[in-house]
């Protein structure tokens, strides 16, 4: 198997297998939304593993960028306009998974894989709304 199918099926596996370990290990689900939600209203005893999670999920990436460079594009300068509508996308996100009572990692990941009903709506209506915004930028605005 080349490359091309190859990372992308071990990071899904690392997912899992980690989402899998947090679970058994401290009866925690590996959702973001809820794991920075934890950070920024902290409840003592509590920060640490959150902490060390949003940590290990930052240096995946840098030891990533580090191994394969070339594979991330830099950002382009951002001018008003588009931070505003960064910032403005960065709050729909948020206020979606208040709404939703999780994020696609807390429901895609696992919820699904415990079997959620609700996981499942979630998940099904986070990929709808991210295929229906791409057709609507791409072809008709």
């Amino acid at each position: 198997m080349d490359s091309s199918f190859a990372l992308p099926l071990l990071g899904g596996a690392l997912i899992g297998l980690s989402a899998s370990l947090l679970l058994l290990a401290h009866g925690r689900v590996a959702g973001i939304s809820g794991v920075v939600a934890s950070l920024l209203a902290p409840v003592k005893g509590d920060i640490s593993w959150r902490a060390q999670f949003l940590g290990g999920l930052l240096a995946g990436g840098l030891l990533l960028a580090r191994s394969r460079p070339g594979t991330f594009a830099l950002p382009e300068p951002l001018d008003g306009g588009r931070v505003l509508l960064l910032a403005l996308a960065g709050l729909l996100v948020g206020l979606g998974s208040r709404l939703g009572s999780g994020c696609t990692s807390g429901h895609g990941v696992c919820g699904l894989s415990r079997g959620s009903p609700r996981s499942l709506v979630a998940t099904l209506t986070f990929m709808a709304t991210g295929i229906l915004t791409v057709f609507l930028s791409r072809h008709v605005f």
